[in-house]
């Protein structure tokens, strides 16, 4: 999955694919101006980004900038920010509808953030099946 590099030696708390990029200007144009972003809590599905039109979401306090991709801004809760203690989230699309009222990537895609937190590992082999138990 490419994403932004910086140039410098800190990594952006906030990059994205090309993908997301592309949707992000897809979103632009159809809306007539930039979108945001607000990292909903949850993990691994709860993990989507909701996309609103700029100032659609009222941030406050406790919400964090991570940074803009393309002039539109990503916001996180604090509380949650701190829990991941992630370095960097990357977003990204991938097939799916969006979530609530969240903005579309695209026809049939979402927005999603990619971290380690949220990272979905496969066992290297499967479980096996337990019996099932019943309580009487």
């Amino acid at each position: 999955m490419p994403v932004d590099v910086p140039t410098n030696d800190h990594p952006a708390r906030l990059a994205a694919t090309p993908a997301a990029r592309e949707a992000i200007t897809r979103l632009r144009a159809a809306a007539g101006g930039p979108v945001m972003f607000v990292q909903s809590g949850g993990c691994c599905a709860g993990s989507t980004p909701m996309c609103y039109p700029d100032g659609e979401f009222l941030v406050g306090d406790i919400d964090v900038l991570l940074g803009d991709i393309d002039g539109c801004p990503f916001y996180i809760d604090r509380r949650l920010d701190a829990a991941w203690h992630q370095e960097q989230f990357v977003l990204d699309v991938e097939a799916g509808e969006p979530e609530g009222f969240s903005l579309a990537a695209g026809a049939g895609l979402r927005f999603v953030t990619r971290s380690s937190a949220c990272a979905v590992v496969a066992p290297a082999t499967p479980a096996p099946m337990s019996p099932m138990t019943y309580m009487t």
